[in-house]
Formats: C-alpha cells, sequence, structure tokens
C-alpha cells in the first residue's frame, strides 16, 4: 500500500523485460514493494547504481514503463505512516492521454482523457497519475483536469509530459468498493420476488 506522494524521481530503462532505475536509497531489501510510477513491483535485486525490477507482460501492456524514462518512486507505507495522499494499491487501472496544460499564476492545470472508468471520476475525488495522489479540479464528457501546484510539477516527472504521452492512472479505491456495493444489492434487488 501507498500513499501517491512521490518520494524520489530516478532515470531507467527497461531492458528484456527487467527495469534498471538508477538506485535512489541506502536502505533497500530485496523483495520489498516500490510503487514505480504507481506500479507495484518487487525489488528482485540491487546494487551500488541501480535497483532492478522484473516486469511482466501484463504489466508492460497495461502501463507505460516500457516507454518511460524518468521514473516517479514511493517506499511502501509501514504500520504508522502518515497517509498525506490516498490510499493507493499500486495496482494500476491502465494508461490515459496528456492532452494539454495551462497555468495561471501558481498553479498548473493539466488535461487528461476520461479512462473507462469514467464513473470513478468526479470533481473533488481522488485519482492516482503516474502514482502521484492528485485531487480532480473538473470533469467533462471526454476529459478531467487535476491542479498541480509548484512543488508538485518540480518534484515529479509530471513536468517532463508532453501532449500525447500516456500516463499510468489508477482510480480511487473507494470509489471501487462503492461502485461494487451498488451492483451487488442492484443484483440481489433483481433475485428477490
Amino acid at each position: 500500500m501507498f500513499s501517491g506522494i512521490i518520494q524520489q524521481v530516478q532515470p531507467g530503462e527497461l531492458v528484456s523485460g527487467v527495469l534498471k532505475i538508477k538506485r535512489c536509497w541506502e536502505n533497500l531489501s530485496v523483495g520489498e514493494s516500490i510503487a514505480v510510477n504507481g506500479v507495484c513491483l518487487t525489488l528482485t535485486k540491487f546494487d551500488k547504481e541501480f535497483m532492478y525490477f522484473d516486469v511482466g507482460l501484463e504489466t508492460l501492456s497495461k502501463t507505460n514503463l516500457g516507454k518511460c524514462k524518468l521514473f516517479n518512486l514511493e517506499k511502501a507505507l509501514k504500520m504508522g505512516d502518515s497517509i498525506s495522499g490516498h490510499f493507493v494499491t499500486g495496482h494500476v487501472d491502465g494508461t490515459i492521454k496528456f492532452i494539454s496544460k495551462n497555468s495561471v499564476a501558481n498553479t498548473t492545470y493539466m488535461k487528461f482523457s476520461i479512462p473507462s472508468e469514467r464513473w470513478a471520476i468526479s470533481k473533488k475525488g481522488s485519482i492516482t497519475l503516474n502514482g502521484i495522489s492528485l485531487t480532480v479540479a473538473d470533469v467533462d464528457f471526454d476529459t478531467f483536469i487535476v491542479q498541480i501546484i509548484p512543488h508538485t510539477l518540480e518534484k515529479t516527472n509530471l513536468k517532463h509530459l508532453t501532449p500525447g504521452e500516456h500516463v499510468n492512472y489508477e482510480i480511487d479505491i473507494l470509489a471501487r468498493y462503492i461502485r461494487n456495493v451498488i451492483i451487488q444489492k442492484e443484483m440481489t434487488k433483481q433475485w428477490e420476488f
């Protein structure tokens, strides 16, 4: 489990199914979970310079890990850690397209295509983009906007996005569970006589 607060941004590359990222932490353990652009990956080995993660075909097909060169990183939460963002599982739903950005004073508004789970995107709701816990500022029929403060823009890989690039997204887990409860309730009603 993660909180969507990015701790490091590091360069890396995917080679033959192994993601190799520049090492940025001293205390590492083989087998620990690290969110890489929001994807929960297992650290399989490390040396003085790099961290290594195996990336399966399913993960490659649903994420931007094979195309990205700069990765947002977050270590897994420990019991007692502050959850400054929102609950992020690291189970990415897919990718969506970055459309545009507009800066006004100290705020940057970034527009993205709406995911197929449009029911989970609501104004003032949470979404994870490339591992970053963000609040939806506005929604229309086929796009939504997030508001980015200067700190977030500076400390994540969002500042390097160009229109047309894809980001990983994870819908809010609470929205997913609420929807499931509603669907189950509706299904139960259908079977009542």
